[in-house]
């Protein structure tokens, strides 16, 4: 299948499963009167947007390059990637200041578990089950956008379990203070996903190298040319758009190398590169020794 088919498929996924489940929470929320239910109903939702934003930004990273963006739209999925670990922050300090704002008023309302228990249940195998797709979706096509998606569904995942843990304890113990409690514990989690989301996007919005791991097997193999039909390495440049690898390189040849040997000499190098870690855009320039 192809890779944007296989990107667009796993974004459509996630898009109905958050819809499904933001309609549960928030039917189930309302009437059992839980805080952390409601809560939960509004991380769907984030969900939902971010989910949708994963989608076009799949869609538009898809199109090839043009006048506007001669490197390709790569970085719109790192984009989106950034804003949704913004979207997850949001939700976890929401989250806080709704928890803090009923422990602070100290009034245990009344709370119907049974079937908040119900749907919380529900909500942690679909969002196991989704979220597994969309990681070994995103690591399969190296997309940011599904990335980012997939770590926003693992952190609905920590936060019914709490919420589960919550309600169950309300239900054999009556102690109904112990729901935003819950709360917070899970937005503490909710912003350790979000920071290092936001982080992970960033590097690649600001041109940070690729992995050391990667540019020692880059160094490899044009190191394997010298001393036959290479000098030297002068100079090696990395970075991420999105999925694809952009490498720029300096080379040293010797001086009576012809244009066409030059030219089957950058062939070959793309061709190892492109074999050995794959996606990627490489621009080589020779310097005579």
């Amino acid at each position: 299948m192809d890779f944007v088919l296989e990107k667009k498929r796993a974004a459509a996924v996630s898009i109905i499963s958050n819809s499904f489940l933001i309609l549960s929470k928030l039917i189930v929320g309302i009437f059992s009167g839980s805080i952390s239910i409601i809560a939960e109903a509004t991380h769907s939702f984030a969900d939902l947007l971010a989910s949708i934003m994963a989608f076009f930004s799949v869609k538009i990273s898809s199109e090839p390059a043009d006048s506007e963006h001669p490197f390709g739209h790569g970085k719109f999925e790192d984009l989106s990637g950034f804003l949704e670990g913004i979207l997850i922050l949001g939700i976890a300090i929401f989250i806080v200041y709704e928890a803090v704002r009923k422990i602070y008023s100290g009034v245990e309302a009344e709370i119907h578990t049974t079937a908040g228990i119900i749907v919380m249940v529900f909500s942690v195998v679909i969002n196991i089950f989704v979220s597994r797709y969309l990681f070994k979706t995103a690591h399969k096509t190296e997309s940011m956008a599904l990335l980012a998606d997939a770590e926003h569904l693992k952190t609905d995942i920590y936060t019914s379990l709490g919420v589960l843990i919550a309600l169950i304890i309300i239900k054999y113990t009556g102690f109904t203070m112990i729901d935003p409690v819950i709360a917070v514990i899970a937005a503490i989690f909710i912003t350790k996903t979000a920071c290092g989301l936001c982080f992970a996007a960033a590097k690649n919005l600001l041109d940070t190298s690729l992995p050391d791991e990667e540019r020692i097997i880059i160094g490899e193999l044009v190191e394997n040319y010298i001393p036959d039909e290479i000098v030297e390495i002068k100079e090696l440049k990395t970075r991420k758009a999105g999925a694809k690898r952009v490498i720029e390189m300096i080379l040293a040849v010797p001086e009576d190398l012809t244009i066409k040997e030059g030219h089957d000499l950058c062939d070959r190098i793309e061709e190892d590169i492109e074999k050995k870690i794959g996606n990627v855009i490489i621009t080589i320039h020779l310097e005579p020794c």
